[in-house]
């Protein structure tokens, strides 16, 4: 923070794709195989294209999502935008989820994950006090100040690319590449279509996180030429990635035997390597998730801090304090400790689609947003313009709408029951949001 009592504009264009990559790739890419091939019905070839096809909408939404955040480079991301492209009300539910919801349960998730990781090293017995260790550990490092926490996701996101560029070496140089790859498409008797549908959702989770960077977008030095870089390049970088690890896989196992594995990676590594390969995958995948946690705790605690800077919020006074490193100690605390309240039920998957859908109503706003401001400002400089327009931000909302609908829907009781779960939390929001006006 400056003389000025603002945040201090000192993280540039490699903490930022940092935070994008760092956020992004987390435990999605070791854990979702299973999930995928199971829907296929271990087939490979959906499963392949389906990476493919998601990759290509989270860049069509990475490029809508950054004129927005290029126009309104704000601390607090989302929040800012919406209260800015529609009204106040907006940006605070948008805000009220992430804060409740949707940061916390990522952050939660990616604790469990590493809890589960670490219990093959020291016992079954010790994983909610682990993953609730992993959160005060996070939060600890982000209280020293933003450049500790920049650093360390810069540190964490090269560290984490190490397991996953040996798997892909090694696994084409090791593997027998004997496996089908594209063929057959599904497994006998299945919808394509329908598999599809489930296929996307599943992957999804494992690109989210590349908007976490529009949050921090108020301490970078130079947004306007930055976050384009830092949200399409790190989403290009993710997709090459995943697409290449995953081809890798089906060069070392078949996807039938892939499907049912809970940890792909690790039973590759252990073909490629012998046993001492799975326990460095193991390694490199707790190095992965702590990364991932790291970024979730920076970027959802200025989304509190946002909040509350602007008094929006409960205990405003109290969120809105910088400590002596100059960064929201307490709204850092905050964010994080409702995290380890929800990473006492140990339930990954749930809080992962607990977080994917709250996350996605809000950006699907964002994305109509991009047409909003095209109507409502047409005469404000834009540094950057989506390209193909409006054909990309088209291509962003209709994803946006079919996560939506398939969440609430399509995906079955218990997805259905946390998505009516995630909209009455927002809802509660309401007489919040009242109160405080009232109260100011």
């Amino acid at each position: 923070m400056g003389d000025n009592g603002k945040l201090k504009k000192n993280l540039g264009v490699t903490t930022a794709t940092a935070t994008v990559v760092g956020c992004v790739i987390g435990s999605g890419v070791f854990f979702k195989p299973q999930a995928i091939y199971t829907a296929t019905g271990g087939a490979p070839g959906l499963g392949m294209i389906a990476w493919i096809i998601t990759g290509l909408a989270s860049i069509a939404a990475a490029l809508t999502f950054a004129e927005v955040a290029i126009m309104i480079p704000k601390t607090g991301g989302i929040v800012a935008y919406l209260e800015e492209i529609y009204n106040p009300l907006i940006g605070f539910l948008a805000g009220w989820v992430q804060v409740l919801l949707f940061y916390p349960a990522m952050i939660s998730a990616l604790a469990v994950v590493c809890a589960q990781q670490a219990a093959l090293f020291i016992g079954e017995g010790v994983r909610v006090p682990f993953s609730i260790g992993v959160i005060i550990l996070v939060i600890f490092l982000n209280t020293m100040g933003s450049k500790v926490g920049g650093n360390v996701q810069v540190i964490f996101t090269i560290c984490k690319l190490i397991p996953l560029i040996l798997l892909m070496v090694f696994g084409f140089i090791r593997g027998s590449g004997e496996n089908p790859i594209f063929h057959p498409m599904v497994g006998e008797g299945l919808n394509a279509a329908i598999v599809l549908g489930q296929l996307m959702v599943a992957i999804l989770f494992a690109f989210e996180g590349w908007t976490n960077v529009g949050a921090i977008a108020g301490e970078m030095k130079n947004p306007g030429r930055d976050l384009p870089i830092a949200i399409v390049g790190g989403v290009s970088v993710i997709m090459a990635v995943y697409f290449i690890i995953n081809l890798a896989y089906l060069w070392v196992l078949p996807a039938s035997e892939l499907a049912t594995l809970s940890t792909p990676a690790s039973a590759v590594a252990l073909k490629i390597f012998g046993d001492v390969g799975g326990k460095i995958v193991s390694v490199g995948i707790m190095i992965s998730v702590f990364g991932a946690c790291n970024g979730f705790v920076l970027s959802g605690s200025r989304v509190a801090y946002s909040l509350a800077a602007d008094d929006n919020f409960p205990f405003s006074k109290t969120l809105a304090k910088l400590n002596k490193a100059q960064v929201p100690a307490n709204s850092i605390i905050l964010v994080g400790g409702i995290g380890a309240v929800y990473a006492v039920s140990g339930q990954f998957n749930l809080l992962t689609d607990l977080a994917v859908f709250s996350s996605w109503m809000f950006y699907t706003l964002t994305f109509i947003g991009v047409m909003k401001l095209r109507k409502d400002k047409p005469d404000v400089i834009r540094t950057y313009k989506v390209p193909l327009y409006p054909l990309v931000p088209l291509i962003a909302i209709l994803s946006g709408v079919f996560v939506i609908v398939n969440q609430l829907f399509l995906s079955g009781w218990n997805s259905t029951l946390l998505s009516l779960g995630s909209i009455i939390v927002m809802l509660v929001g309401l007489p919040v949001y009242y109160m405080i006006k009232k109260k100011r």
